[in-house]
């Protein structure tokens, strides 16, 4: 049974190693969402993720004959890096076991940490069973990300910070993969302000304890991949399921927008696991309006390739950048007159692709692919309109609007 007194227990441990991560008031959102939100910044500890708290309390509870054999440890990512942070740091060898899947900044930021990186299985649960057989085989202590009491009471330090930060906080939407951060949270909440509301967010796909349940066959893949877990841990769930009052699932568009959200408004670099509360949030803003909410903001570990594909996934689903097919006479001076439009009408051209072959139309024609900046959606759709007008038939290519 985790306890309350096994949380403070652990603050001990983590008191000046570990970051106390501010909570911040986020003007811009509750502006956005009508409720007043504060966001626990958990991207701001040393390895960028919540994750350091819980590996430090189960680290410092090895016994001197499992420190000298070492640990192993399967992760997705960010325990990866909160293990091998503390184990360095420690003196302990430490063996991470993740899934060939994982971003590479993650691989390769657990591996520059000093902790020794083996790719095995598509998902967190075959990575399991390679760590599970290395512990057997070596003598291994196994360091597991969520389902173990000393993670859970190092994670729920989180929930005694906030309450402790700001006391009027009646909401916490936390991030759930395997439980051990919301379980851990629920059970420091609870102790301090019985009547608060708990609610917890999976992926959708990786939601086995969202209400209805969402869990997908086969080999998904998410944004969230720091939640994408099926099976929760066997400690996590039965106090999840008694003080949590709900989880609920998101999906890959609305992740999307919440990671670039943060990074709009709140000028925060999040990863998809991190941004889950305010995808949650943002997909039911009436739920929460005049309420005070607090976001777990879990890690800022994001492949920057990714990042960098999603911020410009999310122009696009704004209207601000877009790629336009243009049908014009192929004649002398008629791309100058569609550059003229659009310069016009405050388009800036980005590129631009003559298309002569290969096309549905007559051989006196050609088509123009161009790639344009735009303000916004309505602008977009204006430029499209002064186009058509001035006799060059334009329509919209791979428009990511109401993807779903």
């Amino acid at each position: 049974m985790i306890t309350d007194a096994a949380i403070q227990a652990a603050r001990a441990v983590m008191a000046g190693i570990v970051v106390r991560t501010p909570l911040v008031e986020a003007a811009a959102l509750s502006e956005l969402t009508g409720a007043r939100v504060l966001l626990k910044l958990e991207n701001l500890q040393a390895t960028g993720s919540f994750k350091a708290r819980g590996a430090l309390v189960r680290l410092n509870a090895l016994t001197d004959p499992q420190r000298r054999t070492g640990v192993v440890a399967m992760s997705a990512g960010n325990h990866a890096q909160g293990v091998a942070w503390h184990a360095r740091r420690l003196g302990i060898p430490a063996t991470i076991v993740m899934p060939e899947g994982t971003p590479f900044t993650k691989t390769l930021r657990t591996e520059a940490l000093g902790a020794t990186v083996l790719l095995s299985g598509a998902t967190l649960a075959e990575a399991q069973a390679t760590a599970e057989q290395l512990a057997t085989e070596r003598g291994l202590t196994l360091i597991h990300p969520y389902d173990d009491q000393h993670v859970i009471a190092g994670q729920g330090s989180i929930g005694a910070e906030m309450l402790e930060d700001c006391a009027d906080l009646d909401t916490l939407i936390v991030p759930v993969g395997g439980g051990g951060l919301l379980a851990g949270i629920a059970v420091a909440a609870r102790a301090r302000k019985p009547g608060i509301t708990l609610i917890g967010v999976q992926a959708q796909g990786f939601a086995p304890l969202a209400r209805p349940p969402s869990v997908g066959s086969g080999r998904a893949q998410t944004l969230a991949e720091g939640i994408a877990v099926k099976h929760p841990g066997q400690l996590t769930r039965p106090i999840i399921e008694s003080m949590v009052d709900d989880v609920v699932a998101v999906g890959e568009a609305a992740l999307e927008q919440a990671v670039e959200v943060m990074v709009e408004t709140e000028k925060q670099v999040v990863e998809g696991a991190a941004a889950a509360p305010l995808a949650a949030l943002l997909s039911a803003p009436e739920r929460f309006q005049g309420r005070t909410v607090g976001l777990v903001v879990s890690g800022g570990n994001i492949d920057n390739r990714t990042l960098s594909s999603l911020l410009m996934r999310g122009l696009v689903r704004a209207g601000r950048l877009a790629r336009l097919r243009i049908e014009i006479s192929d004649a002398p001076g008629t791309l100058a007159q569609v550059s003229a439009l659009i310069g016009a009408h405050g388009g800036n051209i980005l590129e631009v692709h003559h298309q002569r072959l290969f096309q549905d139309i007559p051989v006196k024609y050609a088509e123009l692919d161009v790639a344009v900046e735009t303000t916004d959606t309505h602008h977009l759709e204006t430029m499209i309109a002064v186009l058509g007008a001035a006799g060059f038939p334009t329509r919209l290519l791979g428009s990511l609007a109401g993807q779903e």
